[in-house]
């Protein structure tokens, strides 16, 4: 019997991977998160794609724009591909598995939260442990593949509020699986993995996956020295915050993510 993939199956996995192996950042300063694929496919194969939901083509008021994007489903199948294909991801996507986190990886998370942050700035363990078990699809670990250990992830909670608030951090009963916006509670990524780019990674795919769930905006306060780093990253500084956690300045980030 033979097991081989029949013509259209191939065209159409050949392209998504050569999609997503060719795909840039978006110059956009309004969706820096987004990767862009440039369009040059076969129209068929691209209404499959679509229909499967594995990309989405904008469309301006002339019809389909020159570019297309992978959605987060697309990118998790483009990736699977490569493995069973035998062929090269860009070598952090090789290195890191990002996803949402077990619950049997709470324990590690409030470990790591400790290390990332002073004692008056971490959030506790039971804290931490109580957020998993409340949000678990709001948060997002990368997950080093040689050692299977966290290497960094990236939280919070959603809600319909627009106002960053210290009760986030700690109560996790605030957290509306249905909410428009979400509250960032803690970017942390290990310092032997810091200075490879996996923070922006993990800030990106988080961004991209809320967004493709129509959450509307998202918020966290971050330190004054860490004002310029968000704002690389698309978020607008709107002032210094009511927060006062930890006994620190902080300063409210936003990011639009749909309008």
């Amino acid at each position: 019997m033979c097991d081989k993939k029949n013509y259209e199956q191939a065209i159409e996995e050949l392209s998504l991977m050569l999609m997503y192996l060719t795909r840039e950042q978006d110059n956009n300063e309004f969706c820096r998160y987004r990767e862009l694929s440039w369009k040059g496919y076969d129209f068929g194969t691209l209404d499959r794609l679509s229909g499967e939901e594995l990309i989405f083509q904008p469309r301006g008021s002339r019809g389909y724009e020159k570019y297309l994007y992978l959605t987060e489903q697309g990118r998790e199948k483009a990736q699977a591909l490569l493995a069973e294909y035998g062929l090269c991801d860009k070598t952090l996507n090789e290195r890191f598995l990002l996803r949402n986190i077990l619950p049997e990886e709470a324990e590690q998370a409030a470990q790591i939260e400790q290390i990332c942050f002073p004692p008056n700035e971490a959030c506790s363990k039971p804290k931490i442990v109580e957020r998993v078990a409340a949000a678990p699809e709001l948060f997002l670990v990368a997950v080093d593949q040689e050692t299977g250990k966290l290497a960094g992830f990236l939280n919070g909670i959603a809600t319909d509020e627009y106002a960053f608030r210290d009760e986030f951090f700690t109560d996790a009963g605030l957290h509306n699986p249905d909410g428009k916006n979400v509250m960032l509670l803690g970017l942390d990524v290990l310092p032997e993995y810091r200075g490879q780019g996996l923070a922006r990674e993990i800030m990106f795919r988080y961004l991209r996956r809320e967004s493709e769930k129509g959450r509307k905006m998202v918020f966290l306060t971050c330190l004054k020295s860490k004002v310029k780093m968000y704002t690389k990253m698309g978020y607008q500084n709107r002032g210094i915050s009511q927060s006062v956690w930890g006994g620190e300045q902080w300063y409210d980030m936003q990011y639009v993510l749909n309008h």
